[in-house]
C-alpha cells in the first residue's frame, strides 16, 4: 500500500464530538486532520452502543474528500461488513477477537472495496496478528479496553507498536500502525516514537474549547517526535 499522506497522521474520533451537532463539530476543526475516525459498537462485543452505517452514508456524501476510518467493536464483523461496504469507507477495521475466521473477513473487505485493518485489545498478545499483517493496510492498537471514549492511557501497549514496526520491516509490509484511546498533547509524543503511524484522539481533541487548536498542537507534536532522530 502507498498512502498518499505521510504519517504521523491525526485522526479526530467522531465519538466524542457532540451528536447534535455533528457537521458543526467537523467543520469546528478547521481543515486540521487527516482523516476522521467513526466508532461502531454493538453493546455484545463492547458494553455501549454507537453509530451505524447512515453516519457513514451521510458523512461520505457531505465530505466525500474525506478518508474515512471506521472502526467496527462488534461481534462477528461477517454480519455487519456488508452494510458499510456500500458507502466505501477508506478503511474498514474489524477486531482480532471478534471472528474465528479473520483472514476471510479481511479478503471480503478488500475484495468489497475498502482498505482492510485489524484491531488488538490492550489484553491481546500481537503475536496473533502475525498471520494476517500480508493482508492489512492498518494496524489498530488500542491503548484503552475498547467501548467508551475517556479512558486513561495503558502505557504498556506500546511495546506492541514497536514489535509491529520490526515485523514490518522484516516482512517489506506497509501497513500502517494506528493508535487509539487516551491520546493527547501529554502523550501524542512518546506513541509516535513507539511506531505509531496514526494518531486517533477523541476528547482530547472535541474536549477542548478549540478543537482546530488543539488537533493543530497534537500534529506539531506528533511531527516533532517523528523528526526526532
Amino acid at each position: 500500500m502507498k498512502w498518499p499522506q505521510k504519517p504521523p497522521l491525526i485522526a479526530p474520533s467522531l465519538l466524542s464530538a457532540d451528536p447534535l451537532r455533528m457537521q458543526e463539530g467537523i467543520a469546528s476543526l478547521g481543515g486540521e486532520y487527516d482523516w476522521l475516525h467513526l466508532d461502531i459498537m454493538d453493546g455484545h462485543f463492547v458494553p455501549n452502543l454507537s453509530y451505524g452505517p447512515s453516519l457513514l452514508k451521510s458523512l461520505r456524501a457531505a465530505i466525500p474528500e474525506a478518508v474515512l476510518d471506521v472502526h467496527l467493536m462488534v461481534e462477528p464483523p461477517e454480519n455487519f461488513i456488508a452494510s458499510f461496504l456500500q458507502w466505501k469507507p477508506d478503511f474498514l477495521v474489524v477486531h482480532q477477537e471478534a471472528t474465528p475466521h479473520l483472514h476471510r473477513v479481511l479478503q471480503a473487505i478488500r475484495e468489497g472495496g475498502s482498505r482492510p485493518g485489524v484491531a488488538l485489545n490492550p489484553g491481546t498478545a500481537v503475536e496473533t496478528l502475525k498471520p494476517v499483517l500480508p493482508f492489512v493496510d492498518l494496524v489498530l492498537v488500542m491503548s484503552v479496553n475498547p467501548g467508551f471514549g475517556g479512558q486513561a492511557f495503558i502505557p504498556e501497549v506500546l511495546s506492541k507498536t514497536r514489535a509491529l514496526c520490526q515485523w514490518r520491516e522484516a516482512g517489506k509490509l506497509e501497513f500502517l500502525v494506528e493508535m487509539d484511546g487516551g491520546l493527547g498533547a501529554s502523550n501524542v509524543a512518546e506513541v509516535v516514537r513507539g511506531g505509531c503511524d496514526v494518531v486517533v484522539a477523541g476528547n482530547a481533541i472535541f474536549g477542548e474549547a478549540d478543537p482546530a487548536s488543539a488537533a493543530r498542537l497534537l500534529r506539531k507534536k506528533a511531527r516533532e517526535a517523528n523528526s526526532v532522530e
